[in-house]
């Protein structure tokens, strides 16, 4: 009986069979995919590898560079003595980071922690002194506080313990967030607030920011969408940050390093923040958006570089010039 072509093929040997009569190729896939399989491990651990190691340098950014500098913009009353320590209670927190997990790491960054807290609180000590909740003043409230916050994740992540929930990769990712879009970014927007112009954009900025900061994490325990309303308000108050910078600040700093430094970081600012609120919006509704490691490589460390770090330092260079140089003196804050 003839046979026609949809029988014959139906009458072939399986894939398995044909394996079965094929060692050759049998024994090249599995050799393959045993070569591929650690291969690709190897590529996942390494890339891990390199934005853990990211991070922590960012990290070590804010602990010796960022918070010291703030707290010398600052000048709050009775925290000399604090900044004095502070190099030795970043160099506790710093050797954490490069700790294995465990009682040696958990004990440096409580260390850390501890200095953190003691700088939180200053923060109802200042309130009590200046009777204040002008929008300046809460940005002002907020930069001392936050730091605790990183703080308290750091202890966690390094001990190995999952805080409210958490998982570790979220708190250690906590860390520079609170060193940067909470001390370094609510600290700026108090200082900018107090240099603009007579208008809404200086108070909606030092007051959204923190708004913004505590919006994201209350999103932490809420939902995507939450995190995403925080983004939102956060955004805002950056750019509102950024426009400040550029128009009543920048135009009047005495000269041009000041000047290339707050243009930077208003600059940078653009950028950073969009990229930030294109990963929430991504989170809440499950469109593209970049990867945490993307995130860290680029608005991690454009915010670190690019606006904390050329930000402050040139409020340092301005705080340090003569009242009379020029116009937008900053105001003690």
């Amino acid at each position: 009986m003839a046979v026609g072509r949809q029988g014959a093929l139906s009458t072939l040997p399986s894939p398995p069979l044909l394996n079965a009569f094929n060692p050759s190729r049998t024994v090249l896939r599995a050799g393959l995919n045993a070569f591929k399989n650690p291969v690709r491990a190897a590529h996942r651990n390494a890339s891990g590898g390199i934005v853990t190691a990211l991070v922590d340098l960012i990290v070590m950014l804010g602990m010796f560079v960022v918070v010291p500098t703030g707290l010398a913009l600052l000048r709050e009353p009775g925290t000399r003595w604090l900044r004095r320590r502070w190099p030795l209670a970043a160099a506790a927190g710093a050797a954490s980071l490069w700790l294995p997990r465990g009682a040696a790491a958990t004990v440096l960054a409580g260390a850390y922690a501890l200095a953190t807290l003691t700088l939180a609180l200053y923060a109802p000590r200042r309130l009590a002194r200046t009777r204040s909740l002008a929008p300046g003043e809460i940005a002002v409230l907020t930069a001392l506080v936050t730091p605790a916050v990183a703080g308290t994740a750091l202890v966690a992540e390094r001990s190995g313990h999952q805080l409210l929930g958490f998982d570790l990769e979220i708190l250690s990712l906590t860390v520079p967030h609170f060193h940067f879009a909470g001390f370094a970014a609510a600290l700026v927007a108090g200082l900018v607030c107090r240099a603009a112009r007579p208008g809404r954009a200086g108070p909606f900025a030092a007051l959204s920011v923190p708004v913004g900061t505590l919006l994201v994490l209350a999103g932490y325990f809420i939902d995507d969408w939450a995190e995403l309303a925080g983004a939102v308000v956060l955004t805002a108050g950056m750019w509102l940050v950024a426009l400040v910078t550029w128009r009543d600040v920048r135009t009047t700093a005495p000269d041009r390093t000041t000047r290339a430094l707050l243009g930077g970081s208003a600059a940078v600012l653009v950028a950073t923040m969009l990229l930030a609120l294109s990963w929430a919006l991504g989170e809440a509704t499950g469109l593209p958006h970049p990867t945490l490691a993307w995130m860290a490589a680029t608005h991690g460390l454009g915010n670190a570089l690019g606006f904390a770090l050329c930000a402050l330092l040139a409020w340092h260079r301005l705080r340090n010039e003569p009242a009379t140089s020029h116009r937008t003196a900053p105001a003690p804050v």
